[in-house]
């Protein structure tokens, strides 16, 4: 789980918190109403 105190960058790693529990990130940006550019960005990290 990954922690940060900086409110600019809490939203992203709440993001990337819940991908990792849900192991999805499409439905994971569907819940925090995340665009779809963000959400390709997020998919092409989560694949490599």
């Amino acid at each position: 789980m990954i922690n940060n105190t900086n409110p600019i960058i809490r939203h992203s790693v709440g993001l990337l918190n819940l991908a990792e529990e849900l192991g999805n990130v499409s439905k994971s940006c569907k819940i925090m109403g995340v665009n779809r550019c963000l959400k390709r960005y997020l998919l092409s990290l989560s694949r490599t």
